[in-house]
């Protein structure tokens, strides 16, 4: 049964949490990064969910070696790709959108990009925006932005798909309407970061056949 309708001109996805399965492979890295400074490692998981992982580190660790930090968590997470999987409806949804009405947004620097999208299965899209080439990371609008830039679309016609509440604050604040996946946080806190939208993950969003220059139409069910 459809329960709602959605034209946009062009899709800005998130990647961990939205196409990519890598909730296991993310606690896990983080997790023993906690322990190395004796921090609660489930608030240092949640704390980094959805945003670059410098900005976590600069804020639990004010004084250490930023820039060191940063390259050991992106070297664990990197090698930990073991069980990353993509999420249910994502390669369909992906097949069916021409190469430039979409683009990748995510936290997760340039390299990790490239390794959990082939890991998942995915060909690496023509248009993916990454922590490497912004300066600003989610809740900052600059993400989607960016995101917005390399499809050729103003933000306002692009739709944004996120599980994360600082993913959400980036895309509202970029000018996009914003589709949220329950995948990894309730709907409570999507709600409160300003979610449009909620669903439970891309299998329930079937886009209609692209005609021409014509709005993508997205049915969710």
């Amino acid at each position: 049964m459809l329960a709602m309708q959605i034209r946009c001109r062009a899709l800005l996805f998130d990647m961990d949490g939205v196409l990519v399965d890598s909730t296991p492979a993310v606690a896990r890295v983080w997790t023993a990064w906690a322990n190395r400074f004796g921090l609660v490692p489930a608030e240092v998981v949640r704390q980094a969910h959805g945003r670059p992982s410098i900005a976590t580190i600069r804020e639990l660790l004010p004084s250490a070696d930023h820039s060191a930090e940063n390259q050991i968590i992106e070297k664990a997470e990197i090698e930990d790709v073991q069980d990353v999987i993509a999420l249910p409806g994502t390669r369909q949804l992906l097949d069916a959108l021409p190469p430039d009405r979409f683009a990748v947004v995510t936290s997760a620097s340039h390299a990790l990009a490239v390794v959990r999208l082939q890991a998942a299965g995915f060909a690496i899209p023509k248009h993916l925006t990454t922590s490497s080439d912004i300066r600003y990371g989610k809740p900052h609008p600059e993400p989607y932005l960016r995101g917005a830039e390399s499809v050729g679309v103003p933000p306002a016609g692009c739709v944004v798909i996120e599980d994360a509440p600082a993913g959400i604050q980036s895309g509202k604040a970029a000018g996009s309407r914003v589709l949220a996946l329950r995948t990894t946080t309730a709907d409570s806190a999507l709600q409160a970061a300003g979610a449009d939208w909620i669903v439970t993950d891309c299998s329930t969003i079937y886009l209609q056949p692209v005609d021409g220059e014509k709005d993508l139409v997205l049915d969710l069910r």
